[in-house]
């Protein structure tokens, strides 16, 4: 009988410890790379693959792992890997640098988080191709792309072609919101002109850097297959590997522009140290239950906001009993995640004009990376110096984002739209 209903238990659970894998609706590009017409691009090359942790097929096989595999099928040599933010295996913490190391064959891994941001000529001279394959968030911040772009750069001097391995925005290919970038604030969080949502995929993004900003690299993408813009990662049934260690969740890509951006200034806690990260907002000083009614009362598109007490593990007011607010996205196709962030910070200025302004003082040592993250000086101004900054914060750049939109359209795969 205890047989039985051990049979029984594990025919019940067996749902929690499988994949949804065999049910993905996408195809990513590694799973696409040996078609006939992709082979060919590889053929007698020495390959250095700029990847990490989060780069699978469809079985859940690490690229890597796959590249190798597949070296005497299709001629080629795995020469070298190539690690961002947060190293090969995703563990480092955020900023943390990256050491260079070996892979367990002996391949070099070659950090582009460590001593040197960019792949050196000596990292380069062995080199024939690079590849590219990391599951990037959708938010200009995040500096897997920013990586990306460097490494473009460096191959187009040395005339050595990229292949990108398309992967899916998580969030989705039609929210499109927050400042674009000046150039004097380009940086590792930052470095290419569009909105901090942008609404694009790796690939596009790459297409967008080597035609506007004239980088004369040799690219190519490799398209997924079934993916839309209207897909968040939930809709395409690929298994979400975490990115970095405080995006634990595909869903966390929805908050991590709602909250990020005001984290910088640590004036509130953001769910960071606890075991929701970027989907709170809170401090000792909230009264969860009025700051709730306040941000839902604006009836912002595609959010809604609970009242929340908790108490953060470490980060800002670690060990302190915290009250704030859940952010629920229930429409990630409407949400505006930057300007929902505004009718945050606008919310607290109205509530807590004392705390905020005391806030915001101490802040001003951080301004220089508060403005690289937003790509512009513009948002801390604005919040130190108006009394109501919601509608100047969420009108800021509106133009820009116009005309973007427009710029994008000849840099987005047509496949993804059709």
């Amino acid at each position: 009988m205890l047989f039985r209903l051990l049979i029984i238990s594990l025919v019940a659970f067996t749902p929690l410890f499988t994949t949804n894998a065999n049910e993905a609706k996408v195809t990513v590009g590694i799973d696409l790379l040996f078609s006939e017409s992709n082979a060919a691009l590889l053929k007698g090359k020495r390959i250095g693959l700029i990847t990490n942790h989060t780069a699978i097929n469809h079985n859940l096989v690490p690229t890597r792992e796959i590249l190798r595999q597949n070296a005497k099928t299709y001629g080629y040599t795995l020469s070298a890997l190539f690690a961002p933010e947060h190293g090969i295996t995703g563990s480092a913490s955020g900023e943390e640098p990256i050491p260079d190391a070996k892979d367990l064959d002996g391949t070099p891994i070659f950090s582009l988080h460590g001593k040197t941001l960019r792949p050196t000529a000596d990292m380069l001279k062995r080199i024939d191709v690079l590849m590219f394959d990391i599951q990037d968030i959708g938010a200009r911040s995040y500096t897997y792309i920013s990586t990306l772009f460097y490494a473009m750069e460096e191959a187009a001097k040395k005339k050595i072609p990229v292949i990108i391995l398309d992967r899916p925005n998580p969030i989705n290919g039609l929210v499109v919101d927050g400042p674009m970038l000046k150039d004097k604030w380009r940086s590792i969080v930052g470095y290419v002109n569009v909105p901090y949502c942008h609404g694009m995929t790796v690939g596009e993004l790459a297409q967008f850097f080597n035609g506007e900003y004239e980088v004369g690299c040799k690219l190519t993408v490799i398209p997924m297959k079934g993916w839309k813009r209207h897909m968040s990662f939930v809709d395409t049934g690929l298994t979400w590997i975490p990115t970095s260690p405080h995006i634990p969740e595909a869903t966390t890509t929805y908050y991590y522009p709602v909250t990020g951006l005001l984290g910088e200034l640590q004036i509130v806690n953001i769910g960071v140290g606890y075991t929701l990260p970027f989907k709170l907002i809170g401090a000792p000083w909230i009264q969860a239950d009025n700051f709730a009614k306040q941000l839902n009362a604006q009836n912002f598109p595609g959010v809604r906001f609970l009242p929340f007490h908790y108490r953060p593990f470490y980060g800002r007011f670690a060990h302190e009993n915290c009250q704030g607010v859940q952010i629920v996205v229930t429409d990630p196709k409407i949400y505006k995640p930057v300007s929902t962030q505004y009718l945050i910070i606008g919310t607290l200025k109205n509530l807590y004009p004392a705390k905020m302004n005391a806030a915001l003082s101490a802040a001003k040592n951080r301004h220089d990376m508060f403005a690289k993250v937003n790509g512009t000086e513009e948002v801390f101004r604005i919040m130190t110096e108006i009394e109501h900054v919601i509608w100047p914060l969420r009108s800021l750049h509106q133009k820009e984002r116009e005309a973007f939109m427009e710029q994008r359209k000849k840099y987005l795969i047509p496949s993804y739209s059709s």
